[in-house]
């Protein structure tokens, strides 16, 4: 990483009033949280994929849950990393900030950032399959699976699952924040999973720097203005 061009990307994020973060599984890693698609190879020999759908759901809503329940389990051991705690000091130094993730695991909340944006949904909010009502229970593990309703009806992981839409306005208040960033941060995600894909060309064309973050080489690495390679609990301390 050349320190010239670290330092020019330092300069552009410290004189830039607003600015806007994408982050991704990658920035929870480091806290000790397996990646969706990682979760040590397979669980019970099942793809996260084939569990995180609303057929999968109907299927098997036990499945389902043991799988969250194991999720929130290794979440409930983990905490925020420097990187979490930087993009706090980020958002405490800038007039505009959006913290966009697609990250579920409540990590940048108990880091103590406020203005977050959560594609993905949120692992520790729970929803009734019946009623509607939501609510957060953070036991880890549940004391009953699948977990009810006061109503007594099943209660959802309170995600966003594969052929979902994503919550109703939080993608036009995240092409928002990206439109109006004067530098956009991408931290720790593979750019891949659409739309939150499309944010960093988007937040690109409106004019901002874009500065990328990731362990390796990313589909953004050869469109950003700077692209560094590392831990983000490294990098991203020194960049703030």
């Amino acid at each position: 990483m050349p320190d010239a061009e670290f330092e020019k990307a330092r300069r552009r994020l410290a004189s830039a009033a607003s600015v806007a973060v994408l982050t991704g599984a990658g920035i929870s890693a480091e806290s000790g949280i397996p990646t969706f698609r990682g979760a040590g190879g397979l669980w019970k020999n099942f793809r996260p994929e084939e569990l995180a759908t609303p057929e999968a759901f109907a299927r098997n809503p036990r499945l389902v849950w043991e799988w969250y329940d194991w999720r929130r389990q290794a979440i409930a051991k983990a905490g925020p990393n420097p990187a979490h705690r930087g993009l706090v000091q980020l958002e405490q130094a800038k007039p505009r900030f959006t913290l966009i993730t697609q990250n579920v695991d409540g990590l940048h909340d108990a880091a103590g950032s406020r203005r977050i944006l959560k594609l993905h949904g949120d692992i520790w909010h729970l929803r009734c399959t019946a009623c509607g009502a939501d609510w957060i229970d953070r036991r880890a593990p549940l004391d009953t699976i699948p977990p009810l309703c006061a109503c007594g009806a099943q209660a959802r992981p309170g995600v966003v699952w594969f052929g979902e839409m994503l919550p109703p306005g939080i993608l036009d208040e995240a092409q928002r924040a990206a439109a109006a960033a004067q530098v956009f941060l991408v931290i720790g995600t593979s750019a891949l999973v659409y739309p939150a894909a499309a944010l960093a060309p988007y937040a690109r064309r409106s004019g901002a720097t874009v500065i990328e973050i990731n362990l390796e080489p990313t589909p953004f690495s050869d469109i950003v203005d700077f692209a560094f390679h590392g831990k983000a609990g490294d990098l991203l301390p020194k960049l703030v």
